[in-house]
């Protein structure tokens, strides 16, 4: 988002595996800070003591879709399908009320983020890809996000908590984050709710 802060937010895309997400949890306590995981049905019904523990830290829980479709692609009914199966899993689970959603693919259009508001749903893209599924090494993930053209104030950075190397990764990267002078807020706190557009780097922007 556009913002004159130093604040940026750190994003988990949940959708696949587990075997690392205590000790992210545990590297994210450990360094203060609170980010987002956007979780999958599946992953959701996989791992519930998994979606438990993240709430249990502080830290957001977003939808990531039922079936990790292109939404773009779907019919105003597919995409509430989409969307409230997901809500109505964890509510059920945690009694949290998810309003934050990241289209499968970083897939959005007028036609997704309009419907998801009517599910009571923020839309939130990304502006710093880690590249972290690409499962290139420990240095390639932290250089891809501290050194992006795209980093600065109100960046939202993806990774994904399924990839092999991320666990690996996170605590030097939020250091020299940290170094660089940015503050490390959850997106809850970071996005606009009224009165904005999204640029083609997936930020927010003042209307």
């Amino acid at each position: 988002m556009e913002t004159d802060k130093p604040q940026i937010a750190f994003t988990f895309d949940a959708a696949w595996g587990n075997e690392d997400t205590g000790t992210i949890l545990d590297i994210l306590k450990k360094q203060n800070i609170h980010v987002a995981f956007f979780m999958t049905s599946g992953w959701v019904e996989s791992y519930p003591e998994d979606v438990k523990a993240i709430l249990a830290a502080g830290h957001d829980l977003g939808n990531h879709s039922e079936n990790h479709k292109n939404m773009s692609q779907l019919s105003d009914d597919e995409i509430k399908e989409e969307l409230l199966k997901v809500h109505d899993k964890v509510k059920a689970l945690t009694d949290y009320d998810m309003f934050l959603f990241r289209p499968p693919f970083g897939d959005y259009d007028n036609h997704v983020i309009t419907n998801a508001a009517k599910c009571g749903y923020y839309t939130v893209q990304w502006d710093v890809d880690s590249l972290d599924w690409k499962d290139y090494g420990i240095d390639s993930i932290i250089d891809t996000v501290c050194k992006h053209k795209h980093l600065g104030n109100g960046s939202i950075i993806l990774c994904h908590n399924g990839a092999k190397y991320t666990a690996q990764a996170l605590d030097r990267m939020i250091s020299i984050l940290k170094e660089k002078g940015y503050e490390f807020v959850p997106v809850s706190k970071l996005i606009f709710r009224d009165h904005y557009h999204m640029n083609t780097e997936g930020r927010q922007q003042r209307n």
